[in-house]
C-alpha cells in the first residue's frame, strides 16, 4: 500500500506542476521518477483520483485534479481562479495546534503536494509530516512554539 499511496502522490505533483495531455506521457513522468507500471494501473489511479481532462485557452487537452467541490459536482458558479492563481494556490484551509502537533487541512488532493513542499523545505522548526487527500499532520520539533512554525511556514502558505 506503501507503494501505491507514493505513486498517488506523484501523480498528483506531476500533474499539478505539468501540463500532462496523454497516459503515455504521464507514464513516462513517472517512469522517471522511479514508478514502474502499466497503462491499466495508471488509468485506474487517475480514476481513484478523479482525474479528468480538461481543455486549454489553445486547444489542447491536459489532465487536471478536482480543485473543489464546485469543480466536482461539475458546477460553474463564476468563483473560478485564474490560471495564474490557481497554479500558485497552496489549497490551504486551516491551520489547529495540540501541543507539537499541528493539523493542517486544505482543500481535495492538495495535502500531499503541500507535504511535500514542507518536508522539501527541510525546516528546523519542524520533525515532518503525514499527509492525507485533505488533512496534514506536522509534528513541530521539541521546543518549538507555534509563532515559529507559523512564520516557517508562511514562506511557502503566504495566507496562513
Amino acid at each position: 500500500m506503501k507503494i501505491k499511496n507514493s505513486r498517488l502522490e506523484a501523480i498528483r505533483l506531476i500533474l499539478s506542476t505539468k501540463g500532462i495531455g496523454s497516459q503515455e506521457e504521464l507514464l513516462n513522468e513517472l517512469a522517471r521518477e522511479g514508478f514502474k507500471l502499466t497503462q491499466a494501473t495508471l488509468s485506474r489511479d487517475l480514476h481513484q483520483l478523479r482525474v479528468v481532462k480538461s481543455v486549454g485557452a489553445n486547444g489542447s487537452y491536459s489532465y487536471v485534479l478536482p480543485r473543489s467541490e464546485r469543480y466536482r459536482h461539475g458546477g460553474t458558479d463564476g468563483d473560478v481562479l485564474p490560471v495564474s492563481q490557481e497554479i500558485d494556490t497552496t489549497g490551504y484551509r486551516s491551520i489547529r495546534f495540540s501541543e507539537n502537533i499541528a493539523v493542517i487541512h486544505t482543500t481535495p488532493s492538495y495535502a500531499g503536494t503541500l507535504a511535500y513542499k514542507i518536508d522539501n523545505c527541510d525546516f528546523p522548526e519542524i520533525i515532518g509530516t503525514i499527509a492525507g487527500d485533505d488533512t496534514i499532520m506536522l509534528v513541530m520539533a521539541e521546543g518549538v512554539n507555534r509563532t515559529a512554525v507559523l512564520r516557517a511556514l508562511k514562506t511557502i502558505i503566504p495566507g496562513i
